[in-house]
This record gives C-alpha cells, structure tokens and sequence, in this order.
C-alpha cells in the first residue's frame, strides 16, 4: 500500500480518536484507541514494538519502545503533555534512524484542536 494513503489514514484514526475521547487522558488510552482504529482500518498494526540498539555489532536489547509500528513503514509515537519539547522530537528521530523507518508521526493529544499536535517527521 502506498505510504502517503496509509498516512492519510493514520490522520484519519486519529482526528477519530480525539474528537471522541478529547484531550487530557494518559497516553496509555489514546494508545490502544488509536491501535483499536488502525486496525479495523485494515491496517497491520504493531504496538509497543521492542527496539534493539545495535551496538558494534551486539544486538542490545535497550528498553525502547515504538508506541505504534503501522505497515512496518510508519512510526507513530504519542504523547500526552502540554507541549512538545525537542526530547520528544529527538525521541521520535532516534527510533526512525534506529529502525529504518522514513516516516514518523509524532501525536500530542492534549490539545484542543488536534490539527495543533500533529507533526510529521521524514528522515
């Protein structure tokens, strides 16, 4: 499937999830609601996908974790504060770089318009 067209659809899931659960809940919730609309999207949907550090050739199994992995093309990472910080964008940077990926989107759902917590990352 085209990247662009599951990107769309991954906008689209999400404006669902917001204008139905509104902004101010944990992460954890938008994360599984999120996950619940991709995948009746017909989209193969990992979650809490483990990600090794490479490191001098030794596979390090360093606790990072991909909120959401959508067509093995697409990482998605959620947030929930009043604001993004660069953390969070470096965040989302590292685990493209470190799985490959091209393609990133990193959501804040505490936001009233959720148009305002959407940024798109390309490596």
């Amino acid at each position: 499937m085209n990247r662009e067209i599951i990107f769309k659809q991954i906008l689209d899931c999400s404006f669902t999830v917001h204008s139905a659960l509104g902004p101010g809940l944990l992460e954890s919730s938008y994360e599984e609601c999120l996950y619940y609309e991709l995948s009746q999207a017909g989209l193969r949907v990992e979650k809490q996908k483990v990600l090794p550090l490479i490191y001098k050739d030794v596979k390090l199994e360093s606790g990072y974790r991909i909120d959401l992995m959508v067509e093995n093309e697409i990482i998605i990472e959620l947030k929930s504060v009043d604001a993004l910080s660069d953390l969070h964008f470096a965040q989302i940077l590292t685990y493209m770089k470190l799985s490959g990926c091209h393609l990133g989107l990193l959501i804040n759902f505490n936001v009233r318009h959720l148009k305002d917590g959407i940024k798109r990352m390309i490596l």
